[in-house]
């Protein structure tokens, strides 16, 4: 009898020793997924935690039609001034009953890299009739959308456009996110009145909290004051 609740006793003490060693275990875990942002990067929705987010180079939803090197998870990453910046942005669209959709922030470098392999691949149109129906996969360094950096590996770039906040569908811009042609300058005269109004309506709301936005695409934007303004990144979105 004596044996048993000394077996018992010492069952007891491992069971304690091994939970606090898996509980360690957990927090090293989270510490160093934590510690893998650079300074002065941060996971935006920590603080914006109802913005929308649909990273679309973690999925098969864009020009390449594959999900991309670097995007390990659909999580938000920039700058802290850029995400705070944001915020703003998302309180001023909340009081029209209106919100953000997040289609890329913080772009890794490898992720740039796959591009560039794609568009050398001249037979992978898997999704030319989507988002570049009318420019040859061969133009593509020639007509500036694809090159060998990206203002997005900086972490202060981010694309996006606004939702109806009753239905989460965004409003109409006149062209789909991501589409390679002039139907994507913010000043193209081939939409209807309503899609115009609404590409203004971004402009004006993203440039009053601090940010400029790219002529040829309507859903590009950057913040002036970028902490790092010659520094291209490549830590993995995860």
């Amino acid at each position: 009898m004596f044996r048993k609740i000394i077996l018992y006793t010492l069952a007891y003490k491992l069971i304690s020793i091994m939970s606090y060693f898996f509980k360690f275990l957990l927090f090293f875990y989270c510490f160093v997924s934590f510690a893998q942002l650079p300074k002065e990067f941060i996971y935006v929705e920590d603080v914006i935690p109802d913005i929308n987010i649909e990273l679309r180079y973690y999925t098969l939803n864009n020009f390449v039609g594959k999900a991309i090197d670097g995007y390990q998870s659909n999580k938000l990453i920039l700058t802290k001034q850029t995400a705070l910046a944001l915020k703003y942005v998302q309180e001023e669209l909340q009081n029209n009953n209106l919100c953000l959709k997040i289609y890329d922030g913080y772009r890794p470098q490898q992720a740039v890299n796959h591009f560039i392999r794609w568009a050398k691949d001249l037979n992978d149109t898997i999704n030319k009739p989507v988002f570049y129906p009318d420019v040859g996969k061969e133009n593509l360094f020639i007509e500036e959308y694809i090159a060998s950096r990206s203002g997005h590996s900086k972490g202060s770039t981010v694309d996006l456009t606004i939702i109806d906040g009753n239905t989460g569908e965004p409003i109409d811009m006149g062209s789909v996110y991501d589409f390679f042609g002039q139907e994507s300058w913010v000043n193209y005269e081939g939409i209807t009145k309503e899609q115009k109004a609404n590409r203004q309506l971004l402009q004006v709301v993203m440039k009053k909290y601090g940010f400029r936005n790219y002529p040829k695409e309507w859903w590009h934007f950057t913040l002036k004051r970028e902490p790092f303004p010659n520094t291209y990144f490549d830590f993995p979105i995860k």
